[in-house]
């Protein structure tokens, strides 16, 4: 079984649309230590294209996505903050 990832934050981005979740993102994770985990949860499909070159830019380190089926879709970001 997989280790679950235990996010020190969570971010609530459902409902949001693009460039939103990301700015959001980016606001709330200077809110966090370094080395501790933020959890950004999106409906947007297009957060998991967006947040995957946010964290590509800044350096912080995409740890895992999780795409739960339904209506809509929900997508769970882990990311954990390197800067």
């Amino acid at each position: 079984m997989a280790e679950e990832i235990k996010a020190d934050k969570i971010l609530d981005a459902k409902g949001l649309l693009c460039p939103m979740p990301v700015m959001k993102t980016n606001q709330v994770i200077k809110e966090i230590q370094i080395g501790q985990i933020l959890e950004v949860v999106a409906t947007d499909p297009a957060s998991k294209s967006d947040i995957t070159a946010w964290c590509k830019t800044t350096g912080n380190e995409l740890l895992k996505i999780i795409e739960e089926k339904g209506n809509p879709t929900v997508y769970r970001f882990y990311i954990r903050k390197t800067r």
